[in-house]
């Protein structure tokens, strides 16, 4: 099979088409014909650290972590999937797992889940990381119709998912961008969009809260960003984030008895631990995508197998609006 190869780490380090044997189908994994991959910022990291990662691969190494495909064989035990399912996961590209950029990839079938049947593959491939993530998130921090609930990074790749099931929970929903075409993203989704550059913390929790706080704060920007987060949470809420790699001074979360949740979606395939959450998870992203409340934001610009260092580069450059997917 065909796939693409990084026989070396760093940030230009180059793909190159390779081809590889096609993976020996074992008990309680699925053989995917894979139509598609997204680029997630995990995946411009590992290529970028290597082994600075404790996570990353060892070379030479496909990497994708995300997918949308054909079921083609089943193994041992799998009763939930047979061939011609279309189907859709995270499920490789770490540690000892084949990731999804190439033609063929051995999933657990934990992992993975039927394909949304409203959606192409294209579309797919964008949601199981980032859809995970932000379910994850929002079930920790346990939301609730009624609730007010700030997401920032409202048009990111975890922030858009989060911001759309946050509405589907029915909770009232603002959320942070930094442009008017973000903005008027956010907006279409029915949420409150606000201006991260020009409003002041102070000023929207006054404008959206009477000054009382958000309910719930999803934060897929994270680091530093975690203190306007504690700053614009009312009194005893919950705090979701996505990147808590800092030091941090927790006191203001101290004073107002905050709830911290930290979502790193990768344990279930780094450890083994768990991981039917995922295909339960990814079970329930279909059928809220099948009922018409979530549709993946993908980025404009589209690319082939052969062009995925365009991809990569199109994702760090930070230009992208929406999940940035390569076709298989």
């Amino acid at each position: 099979m065909k796939a693409m190869i990084l026989n070396e780490y760093g940030a230009d380090a180059r793909f190159q088409a390779s081809e590889l044997p096609l993976p020996v189908v074992k008990a309680g994994h699925v053989l995917v014909r894979v139509a598609a991959s997204s680029v997630n910022t995990v995946d411009t990291m590992i290529r970028q650290m290597g082994k600075d990662l404790p996570l990353s691969p060892d070379l030479p190494a496909v990497l994708g972590m995300d997918f949308a495909g054909t079921v083609e064989a089943i193994g041992e035990a799998v009763t939930q999937f047979a061939p011609g399912d279309e189907v859709y996961g995270c499920a490789g590209g770490l540690a000892d797992l084949q990731g999804a950029l190439a033609e063929h990839m051995l999933a657990d079938a934990r992992l993975i889940a039927h394909k949304p049947k409203t959606i192409s593959m294209h579309e797919a491939a964008a949601l199981p990381l980032v859809g995970i993530t932000a379910y994850e998130g929002l079930l920790r921090a346990g939301v609730q119709a009624g609730q007010k609930v700030l997401v920032h990074g409202g048009t990111g790749g975890v922030g858009h998912v989060a911001v759309q099931l946050a509405k589907h929970f029915g909770a009232t929903v603002y959320a942070t961008a930094g442009g008017d075409k973000q903005m008027k993203i956010i907006e279409g989704y029915g949420a409150a969009a606000i201006n991260y550059q020009t409003e002041k913390v102070a000023d929207y929790v006054a404008k959206h809260t009477a000054g009382a706080g958000f309910d719930v704060v999803f934060d897929s920007v994270g680091g530093a960003n975690l203190t306007n987060s504690f700053e614009a949470a009312a009194l005893n809420a919950h705090v979701a984030t996505t990147v808590s790699l800092l030091e941090l001074d927790l006191t203001p979360a101290h004073f107002k008895g905050l709830s911290l949740h930290v979502v790193f979606m990768l344990i279930p395939m780094l450890y083994k631990h768990k991981r039917e959450q995922h295909g339960a998870i990814l079970t329930k992203l279909a059928e809220i995508v099948d009922a018409g409340a979530l549709k993946p934001l993908l980025d404009e610009p589209r690319f082939g197998l052969d062009a995925v260092g365009d991809a990569y580069a199109r994702l760090s450059s930070g230009q992208a609006i929406g999940k940035v997917v390569v076709e298989i």
